[in-house]
């Protein structure tokens, strides 16, 4: 699904509080043949360059672990008291933070609590070919665009990036002669000032994780054994914990088990390998898949394609 599409389920469905909100756009969305799971996972930018929307986390709309082919920005409009995974890091999201999200790294709002109030966020998605080739001047070359971080600008002269956020969003809503030019000379704009923060920091500061706990440890411990075999059993045996205690962590964080998440994890990697131009068939074993034929089912029904389609969108040729 394109962006276009989701916002114009968003809108037809603005008038309604956020569960009737989540609940019609759910709907609409099986309608189309996927499931509202799925189609966070394929949701792809609508226009070359850049897109800018508002989200709204709505109760019940669990967002699953999922990463892009493009860079996201998001900016927190409201504190609701939202966790945020980013990477193997997670985060108290608060009014003012940025998040910046490159390609490839897995991501996922933690909305298993009950919501005091929906959590309003300003995204704007950048392409790669945007970040990599758009540029008259280049952006300073001694910040490493390919790792996420989270920025605190709430009560610092940086606060104002929220403006940008909000023009750049308010401009592809109203679709008026130009708006694309605009956004996409607003997200310069705004990549510009982002750098002179990292550069200068000048008073916003970078957010600390917070304290790990056993789902970050877990997450870490993924991360180190992709490519090798992970169960349940080894994995509570390495953390003295029940599976119980592992399931039920995963189940209420995440709102998914443990062999799902592991799975997803091990996609979002192929994923990433497969821009990066390795073969297909040294993809697999290298994300702990036993063959092919078991990485490609399940590569299919994550994703909805073949990896050999994503390689042709997405990928570098092989030869």
């Amino acid at each position: 699904m394109k962006l276009d599409e989701l916002n114009r389920l968003s809108a037809e469905a603005a008038a309604d509080s956020p569960t009737r909100k989540w609940e019609r756009m759910r709907r609409a969305v099986e309608e189309r043949g996927t499931t509202w799971n799925d189609m966070y996972r394929e949701l792809e930018m609508s226009h070359r360059y850049v897109d800018a929307y508002r989200h709204e986390s709505m109760e019940g709309g669990c967002v699953p672990l999922h990463s892009h082919s493009f860079f996201e920005l998001l900016y927190c409009r409201n504190s609701c008291g939202i966790e945020y995974l980013l990477g193997r890091n997670r985060y108290r999201l608060k009014r003012g933070d940025l998040v910046f999200t490159p390609p490839g790294v897995n991501h996922q709002p933690l909305l298993t609590d009950r919501l005091v109030e929906s959590c309003r966020r300003d995204v704007i998605w950048v392409s790669r070919e945007f970040m990599n080739s758009f540029w008259v001047v280049p952006l300073p070359a001694a910040i490493d665009w390919s790792q996420p971080f989270l920025l605190c600008t709430a009560g610092t002269p940086w606060e104002m990036l929220g403006e940008n956020f909000h023009s750049s969003v308010q401009e592809a809503l109203r679709r008026e002669p130009g708006w694309e030019t605009f956004v996409a000379g607003n997200t310069m704009i705004l990549l510009t000032m982002v750098a002179r923060v990292l550069t200068q920091q000048g008073g916003a500061v970078l957010a600390r994780a917070e304290e790990p706990e056993l789902l970050e440890q877990v997450f870490s411990y993924i991360e180190a054994r992709l490519g090798e075999p992970l169960t349940l059993a080894d994995t509570a045996r390495h953390f003295w914990v029940s599976e119980s205690k592992i399931s039920q962590t995963f189940r209420r964080k995440l709102g998914s088990s443990f062999h799902r998440c592991v799975t997803q994890r091990r996609l979002i990697e192929a994923k990433s390998l497969i821009v990066q131009g390795v073969p297909l068939n040294e993809v697999y074993g290298r994300v702990g898949f036993t063959d092919y034929s078991v990485f490609f089912r399940a590569f299919k029904r994550e994703y909805g394609i073949a990896p050999s389609e994503f390689r042709d969108i997405h990928g570098k040729s092989e030869a």
